[in-house]
């Protein structure tokens, strides 16, 4: 039988390893750590989380920006790919905190190499989240992450909470497991794993942030979710506007994309249609192709009372290059005669003045969930500018309604009679869509953030 002094030095080991993980492990909101100063407990700090390229994330952004505006801290993390909001870079009370980029050779399009490579960069990813939030970023008392991207984020949101004593708020803008089920096919097994996954980890949540009514009653009536299940619908945030005539023409008169078209645009011979997208499987621009392909043989035709159409599209992603070749196709065949197609990425505010400078916007958004809703289409009501879209999907309602403050189509054929009903000879119907326009944007995201989010994280009454 072993002696005591035998069993000592392993005693001692496990006594010390031990030891270390627990001086290591993330310090906790509201607890002293000698390694990490600790912020004032009666200040609202925030980290606000996107596994994603925070720039392309404008929800997340207004939500810093709101949460500083009531004088909370931020600690913003996510990927910093694109320009972010000026506001953000230069307040004092929001901290960027950049993930490691994941490394070239994990990127691909290709179907098949996604399983071998999805593991990888989950593990890259899951790594670089926790160290930012467990080591970079002080104990907060509240974490708000953007789902999806889901895996591994709300495992890693999870753990964190737990050990640093912080409240955890999922700010759903979709379902990761439908928009996966885009690119595997929704009977795919890692489709079905992710949605157990979202399903498992997001129940312990303190609330739950949705971007519709509808989403809301999915988690609350078939996923039975306990916490606070509280519906924040995307508004326009304060740098869409809307333009006077001559503030249009001037920014139309010097937009790279536009300018070449401006006497046109002048004297209303060309409509300028502008559409806002991220080039991935949930938006289908075949359609778009196809009625503005209808909509020049008609104008070249039967109808040449039609004016031209300049459509610009904004927006970078997987699928612009075989979109840009299909024009290129057309326009080389002729089949695009009094139709102009321009792609552009803008900055944040030379995008929100296109935007009040068009005539008529597009969505192609289709919804992977059925109860996610476009924030392209919230920004473009909060210009003033009528929207078709898109309205397969039981979200649509929400935000749009026929005949007040746009249309809703299914198909192109649909899609290229809306365009020829709206830029027709008959200028009322667009008119009036335009006056709805502005009376929905002009409910703004402060009015909505601050008596819910507000309310709920302390910073409003």
């Amino acid at each position: 039988m072993s002696s005591f002094e035998d069993w000592l030095p392993w005693l001692i080991l496990v006594f010390t390893a031990v030891s270390i993980i627990l001086i290591s492990l993330p310090s906790s909101f509201g607890a002293e750590h000698r390694f990490v100063k600790i912020a004032n407990q009666s200040e609202v700090r925030v980290q606000v989380v996107v596994l994603g390229d925070i720039g392309r994330s404008p929800r997340i952004q207004y939500h810093a920006l709101t949460i500083a505006k009531h004088k909370g801290f931020v600690d913003l993390v996510g990927y910093k790919v694109s320009d972010l909001h000026p506001d953000i870079q230069t307040s004092a009370s929001i901290t960027v905190h950049d993930l490691a980029a994941t490394p070239e050779w994990l990127k691909s399009d290709r179907n098949w190499l996604f399983p071998i490579l999805a593991p990888f960069k989950v593990v890259h990813q899951t790594c670089s989240l926790y160290y930012a939030l467990g080591y970079r970023t002080p104990p907060a008392r509240w974490l708000l992450v953007q789902n999806p991207p889901t895996i591994p984020t709300l495992l890693i949101a999870k753990i964190i909470c737990f050990i640093r004593n912080t409240r955890l708020v999922i700010d759903w803008h979709n379902f990761g497991f439908s928009i996966l089920g885009l690119k595997l096919g929704s009977s795919h097994p890692l489709v079905k794993l992710s949605e157990s996954f979202e399903r498992n980890f997001c129940e312990t949540a303190s609330a739950h942030l949705v971007v519709s009514d509808a989403m809301g009653r999915v988690l609350k009536e078939h996923w039975k979710l306990k916490g606070p299940v509280l519906t924040l619908h995307d508004r326009p945030f304060a740098h869409f506007q809307p333009f006077s005539e001559g503030q249009r023409l001037e920014f139309l008169a010097n937009c790279s994309e536009t300018a070449f078209a401006f006497d046109g645009i002048r004297s209303g011979t060309t409509k300028v249609l502008v559409s806002s997208t991220s080039w991935t499987p949930d938006e289908d621009f075949s359609l778009l192709l196809a009625a503005l392909l209808t909509y020049a043989k008609l104008a070249t035709s039967t109808q040449r009372h039609l004016p031209n159409i300049l459509a610009v599209i904004t927006g970078k992603g997987p699928r612009k290059e075989a979109f840009l070749s299909n024009i290129k196709t057309m326009a080389d065949q002729g089949m695009l005669k009094n139709v102009h197609i321009r792609t552009a990425w803008l900055s944040a505010k030379d995008y929100a003045k296109l935007l009040a400078s068009a005539d008529l916007g597009v969505s192609l958004h289709t919804s992977s969930s059925g109860v996610d809703l476009p924030m392209k289409v919230v920004d473009m009501l909060g210009v003033g500018l009528p929207v078709i879209g898109w309205n397969g999907f039981a979200a649509w309602p929400e935000l749009i309604q026929d005949g007040i403050n746009g249309r809703g189509f299914h198909t192109s054929a649909e899609l290229s009679e809306l365009l020829v009903d709206l830029f027709g000879q008959d200028s009322k119907q667009l008119q009036r869509l335009r006056e709805g326009a502005m009376l929905e944007g002009g409910r703004r995201w402060d009015d909505e953030w601050d008596p819910v989010a507000g309310k709920l994280l302390g910073l409003c009454t």
